[in-house]
């Protein structure tokens, strides 16, 4: 079964794949509040500037985050229309799986004929 929240399946598998690593979700969660600049988000990570900046780049290939330049750096900011979007797709997946184990547990439930006796 699909998922369908107004998004296109490249669309969708970009968002899924932005959130798969910790650190991008934490990049996430860090911007939601505040504006930050890459440099001020590598601090916090035990790797490489770099290796930020690719995160950042993943994210912002999701449309997660909207990163813009201000002089000399690069500030970062997720973009909460797009999260919303995010929360109704994985809304959609949570019903789906939940309505497939309501089934299951109906199934479950059902009493079991007993087999005849000889």
């Amino acid at each position: 079964m699909v998922v369908h929240v107004g998004l296109s399946e490249v669309e969708q598998d970009r968002i899924f794949h932005a959130l798969a690593a910790s650190t991008r979700r934490d990049i996430l969660r860090r911007t939601v509040s505040e504006e930050l600049s890459v440099s001020d988000l590598a601090r916090e990570y035990e790797i490489s500037f770099a290796a930020v900046q690719k995160h950042v780049s993943v994210l912002e290939e999701a449309q997660l985050v909207v990163k813009r330049a201000a002089g000399r750096e690069r500030l970062v900011r997720a973009d909460p229309q797009r999260i919303a979007q995010a929360r109704v797709l994985l809304a959609q997946y949570e019903n789906l799986w939940r309505a497939r184990v309501d089934r299951l547990d109906a199934l479950l439930a059902e009493p079991i004929d007993e087999p005849p006796t000889l």
